[in-house]
């Protein structure tokens, strides 16, 4: 028989879990037997090669273990109740909210009994939010910023590589670019994260592929860009929320308000559709570009949309970054600055984190996502 060994394949480093079963109004600090911040179906996938086709099965283990300055609780070794295809497992391990932990997983061979371990680590269960819009979601502001938390706990999914890191700008995206390309600037999402990341104490990963100059008819049911939605639900498992930075594109081809709607409740619909599960959809209300256009008509109808899908089942309202409008938005003295400067990256990263700290304060309101039964199967 050959040398057993274990290669796990999923989770991926830095990767974050969607946590089920948050109570906000239990999740306080000093609550009687402590906070409920809830748990995450765990996905573990992976090979154990070194068994022969003729052998039974061995038992597979797993355990968490907390990582340095981790939120979250640990566990000793659970058995796993995996699927098998020859050598390759799938199964799925119920896990505290909390992170960083190191996940590690033993199996020992069903005929000599010999054990064998790997582990994967830094891995998370906490809040997952997929980011969709236009130019103002993307890398397209002043400066480059950086996650504050000194154990990086807030992370990025790469759509393109499937790879997790820290969620350091410039932001990886749906567009393949060189990292040391000049125009690749700085976002609004690691000022968001690192205020939200305080407040929720467990981690956060995000799936970035918004797009400038995109139009919400782009992003519609059979167009390339609702795909991108589609594979970042799919890659990154059941998420929280979508956070939604766009509109400019329909003020400039005066989109109505009645169609404007009708689009977003119609992407949702089918995107939930497909993936299987519910989120709650943020939209920011995003139509000020000066150096762009001055349509205010437009602008307003575009905003009366937002503000309607505000009000609606499974909508939460997201920031009104068009007050940034003046204080930082534009530098008509700096050529490059087409979008936010820092001042208003930081103001509207500040004004995200309170929409969606808003919104997990009613999470039985706006979203379904409160159990993972579904999941752990």
């Amino acid at each position: 028989m050959d040398v057993l060994s274990i290669t796990i394949t999923r989770p991926m480093p830095y990767q974050v879990v969607q946590r089920f079963g948050y109570d906000p109004a239990k999740a306080y600090a000093n609550y009687p037997g402590g906070p409920c911040l809830g748990h995450g179906a765990m996905k573990v996938s992976g090979t154990i090669s070194g068994i022969e086709a003729d052998r039974p099965k061995g038992k597979l283990e797993a355990r968490i273990l907390l990582l340095q300055d981790a939120f979250g609780t640990a566990f000793d070794w659970i058995p796993v109740d995996a699927d098998w295809t020859e050598a390759m497992f799938n199964a799925t391990v119920a896990v505290p909210a909390g992170g960083w932990y190191r996940l590690e997983l033993r199996y020992t061979d069903g005929m000599s009994n010999a054990s064998i371990s790997s582990a994967v680590e830094p891995v998370g269960v906490g809040e997952v939010f997929v980011i969709a819009g236009q130019s103002y979601a993307e890398n397209c502001n002043d400066e480059i910023l950086r996650i504050e938390d000194p154990e990086g706990r807030i992370s990025a999914l790469d759509p393109i590589s499937g790879e997790w890191r820290i969620a350091n700008d410039p932001q990886p995206g749906v567009l393949e670019r060189n990292d040391n390309d000049t125009r690749l600037k700085g976002s609004i999402w690691p000022a968001a994260m690192n205020g939200l990341l305080s407040l929720i104490r467990v981690p956060i990963g995000m799936v970035n592929v918004a797009v400038g100059a995109t139009a919400s008819r782009q992003w519609l049911p059979g167009e390339r860009l609702y795909e991108n939605l589609v594979n970042a639900g799919e890659t990154a498992g059941p998420f929280r929320g979508l956070l939604w930075q766009q509109g400019e594109s329909d003020v400039i081809e005066s989109t109505s308000t009645d169609v404007y709607k009708s689009r977003i409740l119609s992407i949702k619909s089918s995107l939930e559709d497909k993936l299987g599960f519910s989120f709650t959809w943020l939209p920011a209300k995003s139509t000020f570009h000066p150096t762009a256009y001055i349509k205010p008509e437009e602008e307003g109808w575009i905003r009366s949309a937002i503000n309607e899908l505000w009000s609606m089942p499974g909508f939460g309202p997201g920031p009104d970054t068009d007050i940034l409008g003046g204080i930082g938005l534009h530098r008509a003295d700096k050529l490059h600055s087409e979008h936010f400067t820092l001042l208003g990256q930081q103001q509207a990263g500040l004004l995200w984190c309170i929409s969606i700290w808003n919104m997990l304060q009613s999470v039985e309101k706006h979203t379904s996502l409160h159990t993972s039964e579904d999941f752990l199967k």
